[in-house]
């Protein structure tokens, strides 16, 4: 695992490759008590002429720069969040997967490691990258979940953290995704904290509705995720010819959609099968392996794994 350190001077030091192993944290760190971290999820494929691509890391650098912002962290420059994923999946070049057998998972993980037992900005922060192989989320490819439409619970709510990838905000789902996957859903559906009437996100997925040529998809408002995957679903919908409309999606949309989807990084696209809103069960066509979901999918999962041409420039070769 890479590991950097950050004083109260706000500089980096060099980092280092480090045994995987644990990190030791004062009780009173700033991530143990005041919840001071922010992470990432990126991936690592293996190509069949044994090539190895990352999908997109200056993207995560990015975002993760956002989040330190909103949280009083200090930025990891991009140049050095690109560099430390490098190394280490050189590193650990022996665990990615065949091609086609799944890939390697990457989390980099900032966290305020420093003491400090008032609520202030910890004096310290640890940059961490850790990876893990992984097979394919779904064995034959694309499997359709099933969704429950939250009204009791909300995510994130207009001025909090809903749009960065801190560490709370998935801690404050999993009583509500417990529940549903107790009750045989999948996930949960949140929705808007002002109104209850419009579409945010899944638990940690982005979500998208198709009618026709047209998709919809919520949008960045500051309390969803802005999710890498997303970003390239949309720029991929468009050069194969949709329209794509990122706006408010009233939840009654639900209903009349020919198809719904999401997306994140594990899955790529899950189809929606069903949705549980309310006391009726929406259920789309061909249990959600709808067309649109299929071809998406395809297209976005080749150039990952670089079976087809990067038009879109999104791989990076180590």
């Amino acid at each position: 695992m890479y590991v950097s350190k950050c004083g109260s001077d706000g500089k980096w030091d060099e980092g280092e490759l480090q045994p995987f192993g644990a990190l030791q944290l004062s009780p009173s760190a700033g991530i143990l008590n005041y919840g001071q971290g922010i992470f990432e999820g990126m991936k690592a494929y293996r190509t069949e002429d044994d090539r190895i691509l990352l999908f997109r890391p200056e993207e995560n650098a990015l975002r993760m720069i956002s989040g330190a912002d909103r949280l009083c962290m200090p930025t990891v420059p991009v140049n050095m969040f690109i560099q430390a994923v490098k190394q280490t999946v050189l590193s650990n070049e022996r665990w990615i997967p065949p091609s086609g057998k799944g890939s390697l998972y990457i989390r980099p993980l900032l966290i305020g490691s420093g003491a400090v037992l008032g609520l202030a900005p910890a004096p310290e922060y640890t940059f961490v990258i850790f990876v893990a192989p992984v097979g394919n989320y779904f064995k034959e490819g694309l499997a359709p979940i099933h969704l429950k439409v939250e009204n009791t619970y909300h995510r994130a709510a207009p001025g909090g953290t809903g749009g960065v990838k801190t560490v709370g905000n998935y801690a404050s789902v999993l009583k509500t995704q417990l529940s549903a996957k107790k009750s045989g859903f999948s996930d949960v559906l949140y929705l808007d904290a002002v109104e209850s009437k419009y579409l945010e996100e899944v638990s940690s997925c982005n979500i998208f509705l198709v009618k026709g040529k047209k998709i919809a998809t919520p949008h960045l408002k500051g309390t969803i995720l802005p999710g890498i995957t997303r970003k390239s679903i949309i720029e991929l919908a468009q050069t194969l010819g949709y329209e794509v409309e990122e706006r408010a999606v009233c939840v009654d949309e639900l209903r009349d959609a020919d198809e719904v989807f999401c997306t994140g990084t594990a899955v790529v696209i899950s189809p929606v099968g069903s949705i549980m809103l309310h006391e009726d069960r929406l259920e789309y066509a061909n249990e959600g392996l709808g067309k649109v979901s299929k071809e998406l999918y395809s297209a976005l999962t080749s150039i990952q794994m670089g079976q087809s041409a990067d038009i879109m420039k999104w791989t990076v070769e180590i």
